[in-house]
């Protein structure tokens, strides 16, 4: 159950000449808060990211989530139909990680700009392929949790070019959280044991949770792979992480 009233607005997010579309989340009331960005499926900001946006809100985050298209397709948001998908992922190749990054330190230059977040305290989260911006984004000194959601590709490669994002684990400065569904055919189960065994090798605070039946998109439940059993165990361990990692800091 929500615990906070929340308020919410779109808002531009400067990243130089950019303005990044972004929706916003925040606790009505006196204090400070630590603060989340939220990082896109393939499909944009739309109705499920506003969402989880909302439901991290909830919980006593400031939560932000920027438009990770802004410079291909503003203000994208599509369903999730075989041409949607289709769309999606066009655009997702033509993202290049340097540009992703410094969006994401844009965002989280904004939250910090704002009287109501507890500048130390930023996480993130994100599903698909915010899932695997995520793990790139854990390399920020700035963020000091992240939870990724099946994050497909990052044993294999990274927005742009170059070594695949898995190559940069050792830059994680912080916990990271990763989710996967045994069933996702976008990630097969040696991937996850890779993913794993780097951030063993490198001693990151890590931790993998691998859920029996679950397919790709398993926590998104407009999409039919919605697992409420592994949604709800995931979103147990996400509060978990950002209660134990930035509420402390």
């Amino acid at each position: 159950m929500a615990n906070f009233e929340i308020s919410c607005e779109h808002v531009k997010v400067p990243n130089g000449d950019l303005q990044i579309s972004s929706y916003i989340a925040y606790p009505v009331g006196e204090g400070t808060f630590p603060a989340i960005v939220i990082l896109q499926e393939i499909f944009g900001v739309n109705a499920h990211i506003r969402d989880v946006t909302e439901r991290i809100a909830s919980e006593g985050y400031v939560a932000i989530a920027p438009a990770l298209y802004q410079r291909l397709a503003p203000d994208f948001e599509i369903g999730y139909t075989a041409e949607d998908v289709e769309l999606g992922r066009r655009y997702k190749e033509q993202t290049k990680a340097s540009e992703l990054l410094g969006d994401i330190q844009a965002a989280i230059a904004y939250l910090k700009s704002q009287s109501s977040v507890k500048g130390d305290a930023i996480g993130c989260i994100g599903f698909c392929f915010g899932g695997h911006v995520a793990y790139l984004a854990a390399t920020l000194p700035e963020i000091k949790a992240t939870a990724s959601f099946y994050g497909a590709g990052i044993t294999t490669w990274t927005p742009g070019s170059g070594q695949p994002t898995l190559a940069r684990t050792s830059e994680i400065a912080g916990t990271l959280y990763a989710f996967f569904g045994n069933q996702d055919a976008s990630i097969p189960a040696s991937a996850v044991e890779q993913i794993e065994a780097e951030l063993q090798k490198h001693r990151i605070s890590h931790r993998v949770f691998v859920y029996d039946g679950a397919e790709h998109g398993f926590f998104c439940d407009r999409r039919a792979s919605y697992n409420p059993t592994a949604a709800a165990d995931a979103w147990i361990q996400v509060k978990q992480l950002f209660s134990q990692v930035l509420q402390a800091v």
